[in-house]
Parts: structure tokens; C-alpha cells; sequence
């Protein structure tokens, strides 16, 4: 299971104080602490920079790979911005993200490549967000299909099918759900990711909704979650489920968490 960290994100109003008064320290302590509670990517976006966004990221991207060397995820929907930064990343990323828009599928799909990254590919077009599990789907095939054409690795490909707050569409989970496991089946080799905090906006206890969502999506597939590591609750579900899908030799990495103090 791949855990993209979230946490560093403009859209937080702490995190977007740090990064406008440079705020290093307070960046790299982020870094560090989801590093230490199992991140294996850390996402970096500053899209609410907007004019600025490359001149912050860029600046993110370094202060973070001072103080770790996980990969990063280079979170931006904007081509000019993501090849302006890529040039100071240290190690291949992964690039979030592209959909079925042309300009942004065109301006994107060569920096990977280029790049040797990996991509979360959005299943959206220019004109609609998939809803249902069939129109989902029907996405997830165009995205391989046009990523695969343009030379990227099926394996480098992470089909996001987006759930949708549950709060507005009550039916966007279990629609979510169907896809994972119909895009993975149908196309082997491919990843599956969501952007886990989506299914609760607008929800009292979001943490225990974010939590049951994602144990019900490892169960039908999915192997990868941009989420927070350092919420031991989520990250116990995660190492539990993982267990009980036997997916965890021996159950080892459960009880070496365990020992560690890493679950609740």
C-alpha cells in the first residue's frame, strides 16, 4: 500500500502561513513527521499561490529535501508550473496529476516521461467528472490508453476514480467502490489511488468516515491513498485491513507497528 502525505498543502491555512513567510522549519517538521509515521511519497502543492505558485513550490520542494529522502508528489494541475519545479526534484516523483483535458494531459504526459515519474491520472474530462462506476471506467481505459501511447509504464499509472463528498452524493462511495475493482481487474498492472478526505467534507466525525471508506476500498482493490499518516487511528485501519486482507506476511508489519506505538 502506497501512502502519499498529504499534510503539506496550501489549501491548510497553517501551512500556507509558513510557506508565505518562508517558515522552513515549521515545513520541514511536517516533512519529517510523515515521514516517520510511514509515508512512502510527500506531497508538495502551493496552489493557492496563484501568479506564484512555481516560486513557492519550488521553494517547498527544497526545504522538504533537506530533511528527507522520500520521494515527493509534485501536486499541480498547471504544466508551466510543474516543469518549471521539476528540474530541482532529486529523485523521480510522482506528478499529480492529469485528466482527459488536452492541454492538460498534452502538457503533462512529456514531463513524466521525461522525468522517469509516476502520474495520478484523474478520471475527468474536459467536459464532466465521472459519477458512476460505468462512466468511471470508461475514463480510466481513455487515461491508460492515451498515458500508455505516450510511452509511461501501465505500472507508473494511478488511476484516481474521485469520490465525491457523501454529504451531496450519497451513492459516490459505493460507485467509487465498483470502479477500483473494475479498473483493476481490467487492467492489471495499473494502480488505483483516491484522495481520501473527499467522501467526508461536509460530514460530522469525517476521521471515522475517511477511515471506513478506506478500509472498504483496500478490501475491492485499492493500493494506494493520499491521506495522513500521522493520524494513528486511519493508519491502524490501514495496517488491520492490510492483515486481514493478507496482504501482511506473518502479519509482521502489523505487529511491528504495534510495538512501535504507531497504532490506537
Amino acid at each position: 500500500m502506497i501512502i502519499i502525505a498529504e499534510r503539506i498543502n496550501a489549501s491548510r491555512k497553517y501551512i500556507a502561513q509558513a510557506i508565505a513567510t518562508r517558515n522552513a522549519p515549521f515545513i520541514q517538521n511536517e516533512a519529517k513527521a510523515q515521514a516517520q509515521a510511514g509515508a512512502d511519497y510527500i506531497d508538495v502543492n502551493a496552489g493557492t499561490f496563484v501568479g506564484e505558485e512555481a516560486q513557492h513550490l519550488g521553494w517547498i520542494i527544497d526545504v522538504v529535501q533537506e530533511v528527507t529522502d522520500l520521494p515527493l508528489c509534485i501536486d499541480s494541475p498547471d504544466p508551466k508550473v510543474i516543469a518549471e519545479v521539476l528540474p530541482r526534484v532529486k529523485r523521480p516523483p510522482m506528478i499529480n496529476s492529469i485528466t482527459l483535458e488536452p492541454a492538460r494531459l498534452e502538457g503533462i504526459l512529456p514531463l513524466v516521461l521525461e522525468a522517469g515519474a509516476k502520474v495520478i491520472a484523474l478520471c475527468q474530462s474536459q467536459d464532466s467528472m465521472a459519477e458512476t462506476a460505468d462512466e468511471k471506467v470508461r475514463m480510466a481505459e481513455r487515461l491508460v490508453e492515451k498515458s500508455t501511447r505516450a510511452g509511461i509504464p501501465l505500472e507508473d499509472i494511478y488511476i484516481d476514480p474521485l469520490v465525491y463528498p457523501l454529504a451531496t452524493n450519497t451513492r459516490s462511495a459505493l460507485e467509487t467502490l465498483e470502479a477500483i475493482e473494475r479498473i483493476m481487474k481490467e487492467f492489471p498492472g495499473v494502480h488505483t489511488v483516491c484522495g481520501l478526505t473527499n467522501v467526508s467534507h461536509g460530514l460530522p466525525a469525517r476521521k471515522l468516515v475517511n477511515r471506513t471508506f478506506l478500509v472498504a476500498a483496500i478490501t475491492r482493490g485499492l493500493d494506494s491513498a493520499i491521506l495522513d499518516p500521522t493520524d494513528k487511528d486511519l493508519y491502524a485501519a490501514l495496517k488491520a485491513v492490510l492483515m486481514v486482507m493478507g496482504k501482511d506476511e506473518f502479519c509482521m508489519n502489523f505487529i511491528t507497528s504495534y510495538r512501535e506505538g504507531r497504532l490506537e
